[in-house]
């Protein structure tokens, strides 16, 4: 039996006048024959047409539009915080082209001050958002291993707390690591008959959130820490309804992303001009940031200094008074402040340290500071005690600001922080030794002028 083809040919134009002539894809010029789009053959031309037919909004806008749209759903403790975080957001979008990636912390004394809502905003803005409350280490190791992605890492506190921290230092091996571009973790994988060395890539962006005081150092020193606060009645914010905020911040990321993209080679390349005195790590952590606000042009560039500025000093501050010996260390600069003395009897400085309001030193686990735990937290600065000479030729053992003291307080008491004791986290000198003695002077002097 035959078939009439022109039979077939008017068969197949009825069905189409039927169902439609499906068109073609206004990327490659395909047939839409079985796509559910009805201008694009797949997602792949889809987004190929985007990127090339998208307008993309001026560096400084965006950032504006980003600032704003954060500070519409917290309170933050200082106007630095929402430029810091466009900023931080902004950098996810590139930081393979960065050498470093700095953490963000979110710390507070109490839940229920703005930490989580960080990072719920967070979520719609950066690139490839991961958000977690309790993943397994082995599991962020491959998710950063077929990322990229963005960590946002909330109640990280019960990681890092004192009773699992010593239990995770595969997860703060993964955050130290991640840091750098580059980094890898060995680790053993396959079964006993089989096993082999695998190196995971650990280099992704991560912000962590968590109640202040459980976070490892090795990790806060690589990071930017704001110090979240809980609103006051009278404070307002706008209210957060996910699926409200998620469709609005949409075309938002998406100006961040093209923005970004179109200066990568830019704040790749930047070798941006640090403010005064932020040097080392410090400037390792900002200069993607400032690469990126010099990029944006407008106000930017001042408000990513400004910003730097700020959170170094709180960052100076914190290190201040955070550790036990860096807060042995200004208070006994205050003790000799106060004795305008270039040395001092054990007994003398110990006697002053319990003394002190507000102060560790009278109940250290259950018992006041004495002077074998003063030498004990004293050495590691190459502090030792010496003779001193009191009245009456008697001789006792003690310690010189010649000997250890004026050293260890110009390396570990930063320029801009206030003595350990003070009421305020305001900041003041106290790394320079003037005011305190004179390393060659052997008699008392009078206070310095004020």
């Amino acid at each position: 039996m035959t078939t009439d083809t022109s039979t077939q040919v008017d068969a197949v134009a009825a069905i189409d006048e039927v169902i439609g002539d499906p068109g073609a894809c206004n990327q490659c010029g395909r047939t839409l024959a079985g796509s559910p789009s009805d201008d694009f053959c797949s997602e792949n031309c889809q987004r190929a047409w985007r990127s090339a037919n998208r307008v993309v909004v001026a560096g400084h806008e965006v950032l504006d539009r980003v600032r704003d749209f954060i500070a519409r759903f917290n309170i933050f403790p200082s106007e630095h915080c929402a430029p810091m975080l466009a900023l931080w957001y902004a950098h996810t979008h590139a930081a393979d082209h960065f050498y470093v990636t700095p953490r963000l912390i979110l710390s507070s004394v109490e839940p229920g001050s703005g930490k989580t809502r960080v990072l719920e905003v967070a979520q719609f803005l950066v690139k490839a958002p991961e958000m977690t409350f309790s993943a397994t280490t082995a599991a962020l190791f491959r998710m950063v291993n077929d990322g990229p992605i963005t960590i946002l890492f909330d109640e990280v506190d019960t990681i890092f707390g004192s009773k699992n921290g010593g239990n995770n230092e595969d997860l703060r091996g993964l955050l130290n690591a991640g840091y750098k571009r580059g980094a890898t973790v060995a680790r053993c994988v396959g079964d006993a008959k089989a096993m082999k060395v695998q190196r995971f890539p650990v280099f992704a962006p991560a912000a962590l959130a968590g109640i202040a005081g459980n976070m490892p150092d090795t990790i806060t020193t690589r990071a930017i820490t704001v110090h979240m606060k809980r609103r006051r009645d009278d404070e307002e914010v706008d209210e957060f309804w996910e699926e409200e905020v998620e469709a609005e911040a949409a075309p938002l990321r998406e100006a961040l992303a093209a923005w970004v993209e179109s200066v990568t080679d830019k704040i790749s390349r930047g070798r941006p001009t640090m403010p005064p005195g932020v040097r080392d790590r410090s400037a390792e952590i900002w200069r993607p940031l400032i690469a990126i606000a010099d990029a944006a042009g407008g106000h930017w560039p001042d408000t990513a200094r400004a910003a730097c500025l700020h959170f170094v000093e709180v960052a100076n501050t914190d290190r201040n008074g955070g550790g036990t010996r860096v807060r042995l260390l200004a208070d006994l600069r205050e003790v000799f402040r106060a004795a305008q003395a270039d040395e001092l009897p054990t007994a003398a400085i110990v006697d002053a340290l319990c003394a002190m309001e507000e102060a560790p030193w009278a109940d250290l686990d259950g018992k006041p500071l004495d002077s074998r735990r003063l030498a004990r937290e004293l050495k590691p600065y190459g502090v030792t005690s010496k003779n001193v000479r009191q009245p009456g030729d008697k001789v006792v053992k003690g310690y010189h600001v010649a000997g250890g003291l004026a050293d260890a307080w110009s390396r570990y008491l930063p320029k801009a922080a206030t003595s350990a004791t003070a009421a305020t986290a305001q900041v003041r000198g106290v790394a320079d030794t003037e005011g305190v003695a004179d390393s060659n002077a052997t008699a008392v002097r009078p206070p310095p002028p004020s």
